[in-house]
């Protein structure tokens, strides 16, 4: 309880709550409960930042948003944040919240995937779509991508044209191809000034690395 009183301050009750109603975590290590303690340091840094937020709103959303958890290969997944939400409506009524708050922070939870297409709408949705998606970039984005694609059985890279630079990015094939396919984009679409902020620098940090993976591919050459 110490980690979660350091993270969530004030707002640690409620989080150990929201926790403890998670159960025991699944076994994909890119959505456990390090990402969600991940996820609450980039909305609480975004959030000092910006007027108007509810913060027990914004905590429930962040804990509870990957609450169903779904692969990213199965047919569900762009239901993934549809089904968190309608969980999460189920955790915050036998806790006692108003129905205003469980409807902010459902919306917040649904708005928040790159698949379900849904608009945010509050300022703790836009917050929390934000930090979200700062996790999958920067230096821990790096590590997840690697990660995911081990679990998906993918490989590093394409021996024949690392840089796909005469083919077609395959991300599901090839790890390194993932960061031209999705995330050295993902900084084109923050909701928040701070979140597009912290994008930027988190976009650096991965070009970097694919400029000095591909170097080192190349046995220094290039």
């Amino acid at each position: 309880m110490d980690t979660i009183a350091t993270i969530f301050g004030g707002h640690a009750p409620l989080a150990g709550q929201l926790l403890a109603a998670l159960g025991q975590p699944g076994t994909d290590g890119s959505h456990d409960r390090s990402h969600l303690l991940r996820v609450w340091s980039n909305a609480a840094t975004i959030a000092d930042r910006e007027a108007g937020c509810n913060r027990a709103v914004l905590v429930a959303a962040v804990i509870l948003h990957d609450c169903v958890a779904v692969e990213k290969d199965s047919p569900l997944r762009s239901q993934a944040s549809r089904l968190a939400a309608a969980r999460a409506r189920s955790v915050l009524a036998a806790l006692g919240w108003d129905a205003a708050e469980i409807d902010q922070t459902a919306h917040a939870i649904e708005a928040h995937s790159f698949s379900a297409d849904i608009p945010p709408e509050t300022i703790e949705a836009r917050i929390l779509q934000d930090a979200d998606r700062l996790d999958a970039i920067g230096a821990i984005g790096i590590a997840r991508c690697f990660y995911v694609a081990g679990r998906m059985g993918s490989k590093l890279y394409n021996p024949e044209d690392p840089p796909a630079s005469n083919r077609d990015l395959d991300d599901r094939s090839f790890a390194l191809d993932h960061f031209g396919a999705k995330l050295f984009k993902i900084a084109g679409n923050f909701q928040t000034k701070s979140g597009q902020e912290l994008a930027e620098a988190r976009t650096r940090t991965m070009q970097g690395f694919v400029d000095a993976l591909l170097h080192e591919i190349a046995g220094g050459r290039q």
